[in-house]
């Protein structure tokens, strides 16, 4: 008996590691085909139980057809997704790993029964040496970016704001969100250090936005604390807690940011010449001085205004305010969030607009009574169920408007019940005038909106070179990565517009609006239809799950209609697309910078006979009185 043959062991374990991963893969790759999806799964599943088959009987052709499955996965994956290596290694990641235990002196020698001369005796060897070397190209190939040339002079733009200062949450009142400073420039940004740090002693969440207003910083926390710092060295200079009443706050404790006004000398309470003035989460506006942090006596009642007046009923976290203000034409103009998805008689979208320095109500736009401008006659209330204003709104002074991005009507997935009230200024931009608080025109974004797209960003104002002549303009992203410019003086499109057919719905009590407007004009954000090869995973098991997922659900591209069963898949989904973040917009060089979420979203439609809770809050909700509830979560 020569040395070895006692002593080379065939492969079992890599053999019974392949059966698995065999099986798997097959039981998943008939599912997957059934639906009408990529055979690959079942082919690769039916070869990795042959290679193992062939390798626990010390077959040396199973490393041959390891080698020859490589070959074709690598193919395969490479006709899908090209040299992308976030795609690329859920399909030949987990391969290329098991075909570097062929390569192991063990195996090698289990499969041959001898000693090999060299390592690329064994068939296994050159697919697996390709397959790294194809790695490491689509390691270091460039993959999802774009080069654009941009202008290095001064453009011919008018800059709005060049005090230096972020006066605003949008750094000014249109909203650009650009700092027209020249001392950071791309010679120098790479040298930035942190100079110091802040600590607020707030729990949770920080999602607000500073303001600089002379030589100090204002913001706000969670729990709406407003700070005052030093902007040289982050000192607290003041700090003001307005005990948030946590039973009337929701799930959210967050606060975007803080408002800045200077009252008329004549009008000025002398412990508050200048102020800022915030929207709490348990629905007060309330304002302090810049000066000491106290409040401003002359405001509402010793510094605050209860927001919740007029507005009927308030359940704990159905109503609450994350925006600051904005103050146009010496109006202080916001509106509320309401809880999503709860149920049909939710609180009131109404936008209001405040006397900054008296905190008196001037006016009052509500959807359903538009013809009323201040508060409801004892025993009404402002309209329930009506779109909301949760974002942030902008203002041209000039033009004596202010543009408000609303929301949907309550509650979001479903809309058979939805009044023309409730539907005529639902996911648009809205030009309200500043003195009355009464519709200029509007624009609406999505028709008859059951995909809570509402216009979550701030609009942006804007003077853009249009055939040789500056158009004031407002720029409006929104969720469904479709941005939107318009004449902000007449709402007319700007840049093509065009109403395009979409998918239906086939839930029998609801409707769907025959078309949707696409903003054909502008370039698109978002992929215009997802297939079964863009979805992802980290294994091959759970990329064949999420592919399963996606064949099972209705999905016929943007805007298809919640459902029951599976669900729908849309994209953009519920974050965007933009939100939040609105876009930038340099008015010298007429530059905008655009921040795109691509998270698309699944909603399904529960009958009312199976759940009658529906389910808690997430984004999901019980939809009460309508014969729907709703689960929906990101994809």
């Amino acid at each position: 008996m020569s040395q070895a043959q006692g002593n080379y062991v065939k492969p079992r374990l890599l053999a019974v590691v392949l059966t698995l991963c065999g099986v798997g893969l097959s039981l998943q790759g008939w599912t997957l085909a059934f639906l009408g999806g990529s055979p690959y799964y079942l082919g690769a599943g039916l070869l990795l139980i042959a290679v193992a088959l062939l390798l626990f009987r010390g077959k040396p052709e199973g490393a041959k057809l390891y080698g020859a499955f490589l070959g074709v996965t690598y193919l395969w994956a490479l006709f899908e997704v090209g040299l992308d290596p976030w795609q690329l290694m859920p399909r030949v990641g987990l391969f290329t790993v098991l075909g570097l235990w062929f390569l192991l002196p063990r195996v090698r020698r289990g499969l041959l029964q001898r000693e090999p001369d060299a390592l690329l005796q064994l068939p296994a060897t050159r697919p697996v040496a390709a397959a790294l070397a194809i790695l490491v190209v689509a390691l270091f190939a460039t993959n999802g970016r774009y080069e654009a040339k941009v202008p290095t002079a001064a453009g011919t733009g008018q800059v709005f704001d060049d005090t230096g200062q972020w006066r605003h949450y949008g750094a000014s009142q249109r909203g650009t969100r650009f700092a027209p400073t020249a001392q950071i420039n791309t010679t120098n940004v790479g040298q930035l250090e942190p100079a110091w740090t802040s600590r607020t002693g707030v729990p949770g969440e920080f999602k607000g936005t500073p303001i600089q207003i002379d030589d100090g910083l204002y913001l706000c926390t969670g729990r709406n604390v407003i700070l005052a710092l030093d902007p040289d060295s982050g000192e607290e200079r003041w700090r003001y807690n307005p005990e948030i009443q946590s039973a009337r706050i929701g799930f959210w404790d967050t606060c975007r940011g803080v408002t800045y006004y200077a009252s008329p000398p004549e009008q000025a309470d002398s412990n508050c010449p200048e102020r800022i003035i915030t929207a709490t989460t348990d629905a007060r506006l309330i304002a302090v001085s810049k000066e000491t942090g106290e409040t401003c006596s002359d405001f509402g009642d010793e510094g605050e205004v209860n927001l919740l007046t007029g507005m009927g009923e308030i359940k704990p976290g159905y109503y609450f305010v994350t925006s600051p203000p904005t103050v146009a034409n010496d109006t202080l103009v916001l509106g509320g969030w309401v809880l999503d998805n709860q149920e049909t008689g939710e609180p009131s979208g109404v936008v209001r607009g405040f006397d900054p320095v008296t905190g008196a109500l001037k006016w009052a736009w509500d959807m359903g009574r538009e013809d009323r401008i201040g508060l409801p006659a004892e025993g009404e209330t402002y309209t329930r169920g009506t779109p909301n204003v949760w974002s942030l709104t902008s203002t041209d002074e000039e033009l004596g408007l202010v543009y408000v991005p609303t929301g949907n009507a309550t509650p979001d997935y479903f809309g058979g019940h939805r009044s023309e009230a409730m539907e005529k200024y639902a996911s648009s931009v809205v030009a309200l005038d500043t003195e009355t608080g009464r519709v200029r025109w509007h624009f609406q974004t999505t028709h008859h909106d059951i995909w809570d797209y509402d216009v979550p960003s701030q609009p942006t104002l804007a003077d853009i070179p249009i055939n040789g002549a500056l158009r004031k303009v407002v720029i409006v992203p929104t969720k469904r990565a479709q941005i939107f410019v318009l004449d902000r003086e007449t709402g007319e499109p700007v840049t093509e517009v065009a109403e395009l057919p979409t998918p239906q719905t086939d839930i029998p009590e609801e409707f769907t609006a025959p078309t949707q407007p696409f903003s054909v004009g502008m370039p698109r954000f978002d992929h215009e239809r997802l297939r079964e090869a863009d979805m992802w995973g980290i294994t091959p098991f759970d990329h064949a799950s999420c592919r399963i997922q996606f064949k099972r659900m209705r999905y016929e591209g943007p805007l298809t209609p919640p459902t029951t069963g599976y669900g729908s898949l849309y994209y953009p989904g519920v974050g965007g697309g933009m939100n939040w973040g609105s876009v930038a917009v340099d008015e010298v060089n007429h530059l905008m910078v655009v921040n795109s979420l691509h998270n698309p979203s699944v909603v399904r439609l529960i009958p009312r006979a199976e759940t009658e809770a529906g389910y808690n809050y997430g984004i999901g909700g019980a939809q009460a009185g309508t014969p729907y509830a709703v689960y929906s979560f990101f994809f």
